[in-house]
């Protein structure tokens, strides 16, 4: 699966030239690698979409709030 298709939804970050962060959503990939994360190492992650929604649950319930953003330690 070419990296430039489908385009991506979001870009984390998106302030430089590097390669940021993506997030894509690919119909024709399988069901259980629809959903795939891109790094600006060229690794990639993917999922179904079931298990993205899941992650992103958790995100809004706060899973994620005890890491540092940005090099600011948590509160």
């Amino acid at each position: 699966m070419p990296d430039t298709s489908p385009e991506p939804i979001a870009t984390f970050c998106g302030k430089c030239d590097c390669g940021c962060p993506q997030l894509f959503v690919d119909a024709d990939a399988p069901e259980d690698r629809r959903v795939r994360i891109t790094d600006d190492f060229g690794q990639r992650v993917q999922m179904s979409e079931d298990q993205f929604a899941d992650l992103v649950a958790q995100a809004k319930a706060g899973a994620f709030d005890r890491l540092t953003v940005a090099g600011t330690p948590p509160a």
